[in-house]
């Protein structure tokens, strides 16, 4: 495809809504820097991040993804081994989660998210035996693999994410519901087990949940952020402090921990209210429908499930973040996509958005061997059709 027919087609419908939730990141990050008094450190940081998952984003749309297709199961595998090496260093307040490189830390977990996706969608893509009940065996092990090495670091709230993406990604690929539904009950006896390997942190953040603060009410540990996280949301009403003034002059009502990273949901609202939060669910609900829109619209059956995999790796990061803010779901550390502050996030982040518009730009470019019936009938119409006009010729 020439470059030039590549940009007049850029899938622009994904591209802006993405600039847009990064420039809001931005914003968020700059009022949590006003409220803590930094200085603008952590707005400065995040705009060299932004910079840089910018071009990671250019970088992997511009070679065809079959690339990628034909090296998932290897970055998959490094993505492992990188997992594993996360021990091997120490550990950051109680959590072995990075790999450091001088002064530059990297957080592998990021992007074994994208890594197993892309592992995900290679298998699927031309496996007829996952429609049997035992053919969600494999899937259920690339799965399990990571999981358990992320929930050793320990980071519970990157570690959940993949369940509900394995679920989706199957629905997408044609499993029967019996198959679905017999993965989602093992997944529930497992639960029992998965609390009693918990830290004790992470079960008190899931019993902090049900016992929350109210109006007036003090709170410690856990319970001050969900009620620091709520109040925030609260004090930015309809409109939020940029258009109405602070809602009241006490700074100790604006003091939030990790407010640019896992409760930056909280400081959008309390800067652009209500109507700040509706636009940000509204470009994350947008993006998750175009990557839906952009895998059905391709013939090839792995750039197929590589979008519906990053369309379900979106929603579902969106959900349980904007959850645990508003104190629906545990407080997990779970960041906002291409808002919260953060390196690894952002970037492998980007490389997702990146490969969801490298599909966009390339429908039915390859079309290789895969279970999908619309796509068969589709080649089968386009090769009697082809056949009868050579034996009219």
């Amino acid at each position: 495809m020439h470059s030039g027919r590549r940009i007049s087609h850029l899938p622009w419908a994904v591209i802006v809504p993405t600039a847009l939730l990064l420039a809001i990141g931005l914003a968020g990050i700059a009022r949590c820097d006003a409220m803590a008094e930094t200085g603008g450190r952590f707005f400065s940081r995040q705009l060299v991040w932004v910079a840089l998952a910018s071009l990671t984003m250019v970088a992997i749309a511009v070679p065809p993804y079959q690339v990628v297709s034909r090296h998932g199961y290897w970055l998959y595998a490094v993505s492992i081994v990188l997992l594993v090496a996360v021990y091997q260093f120490p550990a950051v307040n109680g959590a072995r989660r990075w790999i450091r490189i001088g002064p530059l830390g990297i957080q592998p977990s990021e992007f074994s998210k994208i890594a197993y996706i892309v592992a995900l969608s290679r298998y699927l893509q031309d496996r007829d035996h996952v429609r049997r009940v035992c053919g969600v065996f494999m899937p259920a092990v690339l799965t399990l693999i990571p999981v358990v090495l992320i929930l050793r670091e320990p980071d519970l709230g990157t570690a959940i994410v993949f369940l509900p993406v394995l679920v989706l990604m199957l629905f997408s690929a044609g499993v029967p519901r019996r198959s679905l539904a017999a993965l989602v009950g093992v997944g529930l006896l497992a639960m029992p087990v998965l609390w009693v390997q918990m830290s004790a942190e992470q079960r008190s953040r899931v019993t902090a949940l049900f016992d929350q603060a109210g109006p007036g009410e003090s709170a410690i540990g856990d319970g001050y952020q969900l009620r620091q996280a709520k109040q925030m949301i609260a004090l930015g009403r309809v409109w939020g402090s940029f258009w109405l003034g602070p809602a009241v002059d006490d700074p100790a009502a604006y003091r939030l921990p990790e407010g640019q990273s896992d409760f930056i949901f909280c400081v959008i609202g309390e800067r652009y209210g209500l109507a700040g939060l509706a636009l940000v669910l509204g470009l994350y609900g947008w993006l998750v429908w175009r990557a839906a829109r952009a895998g059905l619209a391709t013939l090839d059956p792995f750039g197929r499930m590589l979008c519906f995999g990053v369309g379900a790796l979106l929603g579902v990061q969106v959900l349980v973040n904007a959850g645990m803010s508003i104190g629906l779901l545990p407080v997990t550390g779970l960041s906002l996509p291409l808002v919260s502050y953060g390196g690894s996030g952002i970037v492998s982040q980007a490389l997702a958005i990146g490969l969801l518009v490298n599909v966009a730009l390339r429908p039915g470019y390859e079309i290789a061997h895969e279970p999908f019936c619309y796509a068969r009938a589709k080649r089968r119409a386009w090769l009697t059709g082809f056949f009868r006009r050579r034996a009219a010729t």
